[in-house]
């Protein structure tokens, strides 16, 4: 063996550097509940009725902290064909305050919500059979308007077939034709 052979073996064996590790996910502690905003229902339900009837707020009520003194207020959605959605105001206050603040307000869907499917592009939704009927009709429009410029009297003839006289000698010098009152 070589001196070169034997150093790219040497160099083969040795194993590779280890790659240093990723650091770990630091983990998000739970937030802590704020009694506060969490016991000021009224506030949260005010601010609901700024985008929502009160006949349309209905009367389950849940309180989820998201946040430390950040919580949502969840009610139920009485409107006809949201079942499963709720209403919400997230409400949040700053550090030793006790001024409670609307954030957010809005409608979100619940875990039993009825939800629309997903947006599908048209050309994964549409069949072959549909497409080839398209691109046939597509083929026969054109067909037709082919056709109809090389037929007398169509746009493309010079003579103009079925035309007056003098609406013949207008169109050919560019003119306007005169109407059917003021021929003589």
């Amino acid at each position: 063996m070589t001196e070169e052979t034997a150093q790219d073996a040497t160099a083969e064996a040795a194993p590779a550097a280890p790659e240093p590790a990723a650091p770990a996910p630091r983990r998000r502690r739970t937030p802590k509940h704020d009694a506060l905003l969490a016991a000021d229902v009224a506030t949260a339900r005010a601010a609901v009725e700024q985008i929502a009837e009160p006949a349309q707020i209905g009367p389950g009520h849940r309180v989820t902290a998201e946040g430390d003194r950040l919580v949502v207020h969840l009610f139920e959605c009485a409107l006809p064909g949201y079942r499963g959605w709720n209403w919400f105001a997230s409400l949040a206050r700053a550090p030793r305050s006790k001024a409670v603040t609307v954030c957010e307000v809005g409608l979100l869907p619940g875990e039993d919500a009825l939800l629309a499917p997903e947006w599908v592009p048209w050309s994964a939704r549409v069949s072959p059979e549909e497409k080839a009927q398209e691109e046939q009709d597509r083929a026969e429009e054109e067909a037709g308007e082919d056709a109809a410029a090389g037929a007398p009297g169509g746009p493309g003839d010079a003579a103009g077939g079925d035309r007056a006289p003098e609406d013949r000698a207008a169109a050919e010098d560019g003119s306007v034709p005169p109407q059917e009152s003021e021929r003589p």
